[in-house]
């Protein structure tokens, strides 16, 4: 993975000529993280690059975060027109290594993530788009769109529309807050001897309801969350807000309509763009999304997926489909 050819002059214009610089990670969208090391500081250096991203979202929901007392990455640096972004290194020690080689600390870990959501809810909303109807309706689709033609599906789509619609008002709320919209165990830093949680991947944040981000954490689609734990966690959070059996009901919907999109998106990245890997996570995100649908606040979907997709088009779709 080789840096974008003008990171070395972004770079040299902004102190950081002679530094070297290694590759860190990329993810599945078209952006790609290198780190920068110059003698004791480092740094990491962004590229997302235009047209396919737009660095600017990223850049304003740090700053929010930043200012209302989260730890995520400061901007050093930052090219709009090139799409470089140079932000402090949060380091390498991440929630889900850590948990995973130590599970004797994942209810402590997973309460801190929790807390952190908590205190997130407590702020107005930032200046967002809102996760509104339309939203939702748009991402359920992904999974009509490209899992149903891969597993040989052909859906009822009008039907699909209208099971998701009757529940969709669960999902509303009257005072949104900011939405993360990717916060799991894979973005989740573990910063300094206090293990405080630093925050990644947060530029298509949305003005919606707070049990959104509860899904992504509890229901994790890289990482198998023990339902032990997702119903300890989902207490601690009602006991710290006072939230009632309506914010469980949007807890659930949230969880259902997230991971049929996770499953379109899956699909998506197979088939589309060439990353097979994302297939063999859809086992996981359909057992997720089966005990969502086990509800009774989701039984016009669940009507919906038992009379369109069968139990053994149900998996991963590179499989079911060979």
């Amino acid at each position: 993975m080789a840096p974008p050819p003008a990171a070395a002059a972004f770079l040299t214009h902004h102190g950081w000529g002679d530094a070297a610089i290694a590759p860190l990670a990329g993810d599945a969208s078209f952006r790609r993280y290198f780190r920068v090391t110059d003698g004791v500081r480092h740094a990491v250096l962004m590229d997302a690059p235009p047209p396919h991203e737009d660095p600017r979202p990223f850049v304003a929901m740090a700053r929010w975060l930043e200012n209302h007392g989260f730890l995520a990455p400061a901007i050093l640096a930052l090219d709009e027109v090139q799409g470089l972004v140079l932000i402090t290194d949060l380091g390498d020690v991440r929630f889900r290594e850590t948990v995973d080689a130590d599970p004797t600390c994942e209810e402590a870990l997973y309460g801190g993530a929790i807390d952190l959501l908590v205190d997130l809810a407590r702020h107005p909303a930032a200046s967002l788009a809102p996760y509104d109807r339309a939203v939702l309706h748009r991402e359920a689709a992904l999974l009509i769109d490209w899992y149903c033609p891969a597993v040989g599906v052909e859906p009822d789509r009008d039907g699909y529309v209208a099971a998701w619609d009757a529940v969709f008002d669960h999902a509303i709320v009257a005072a949104p807050v900011t939405v993360l919209r990717d916060y799991h165990a894979e973005n989740l830093m573990l910063v300094g001897e206090g293990r405080q949680l630093g925050l990644l991947d947060f530029q298509d944040a949305l003005a919606g309801h707070p049990a959104y981000d509860l899904v992504s954490l509890l229901q994790d689609a890289r990482r198998d969350v023990s339902l032990a734990i997702e119903t300890a966690m989902l207490a601690r959070y009602r006991a710290a807000t006072g939230a009632d059996e309506a914010f469980l009901n949007a807890y659930h919907v949230l969880g259902a309509q997230r991971n049929a999109k996770i499953v379109g998106i899956f699909t998506r990245l197979w088939r589309r763009d060439g990353k097979p890997r994302y297939a063999d996570l859809c086992p996981r995100v359909w057992a997720y999304l089966e005990r969502d649908l086990a509800q009774p606040v989701l039984a016009p979907v669940a009507r919906w997926f038992d009379a369109n997709i069968p139990a053994d088009r149900r998996g991963d779709p590179l499989v079911i489909a060979a």
